[in-house]
């Protein structure tokens, strides 16, 4: 696994009402938790484990454009994730699950070629409502380079009895691609490892033969 690096974290214990509003939070949830890291897609989910363990809320959550190795300063990196909560304490709580989470939540890595393929066994609000199924469900996460991430998604909806909630087209704001599946848990499992496969055999071999045919590869 690649490990996620904490590039930024910063409380606000009373945030002024008008930045509140601006940037999403829920009324009456004055105190903020800021973090800024290397990987947006482990953070996401790590903010989802936040909303599970406090009485917190996302308010904001946006990738940066280009990934970690083009951030614009040193502690940009590619993500920042802002969580919502009505007092510094349930904030700080929320904030040590997403930082858990981080510790064991990250991309993996085929001949150079990195990807998420990970199965939230049971999502919170955030991942809920980004997924559109219901709070509780089982999801895979799924992301790679663009055409990595849309071979391997064709994997992974035909190796389980899963369902394509949202599909993150290429080219995202760190240019790749891949999506949200649901199903019950195993479904997921045996969906990531597919998407894995996939990746694995794009990573491995680039340019294959048309449908099985002889010959060279074009181009």
């Amino acid at each position: 696994m690649i490990p996620v690096k904490v590039l930024a974290l910063k409380y606000l214990a009373n945030a002024s009402p008008s930045l509140c509003a601006a940037l999403g939070a829920p009324e009456g949830c004055p105190s903020l938790g800021l973090i800024t890291t290397d990987c947006d897609d482990a953070t996401y989910i790590a903010l989802d484990a936040a909303t599970k363990a406090a009485e917190v809320e996302v308010a904001y959550g946006r990738s940066f454009y280009a990934g970690a190795g083009n951030a614009s300063t040193p502690n940009a990196g590619e993500v920042i994730g802002i969580i919502a909560g009505q007092t510094p304490g349930a904030v700080k709580s929320g904030m040590e699950a997403a930082l858990s989470e981080l510790g064991r939540t990250g991309f993996q890595e085929v001949n150079g070629v990195p990807f998420l393929a990970h199965t939230v066994s049971s999502v919170g609000s955030y991942l809920a409502k980004e997924a559109g199924v219901p709070a509780g469900s089982a999801i895979a996460y799924l992301i790679a380079p663009p055409l990595e991430g849309m071979y391997a998604m064709d994997f992974a909806l035909k190796a389980a009895d899963v369902k394509l909630q949202k599909l993150y087209a290429p080219p995202s704001e760190t240019n790749f691609g891949g999506g949200l599946l649901s199903g019950t848990q195993s479904a997921c499992d045996a969906a990531c490892a597919a998407f894995a496969e996939g990746v694995a055999e794009v990573a491995g071999m680039p340019k294959a033969f048309p449908f099985g045919e002889g010959g060279s590869p074009k181009g």
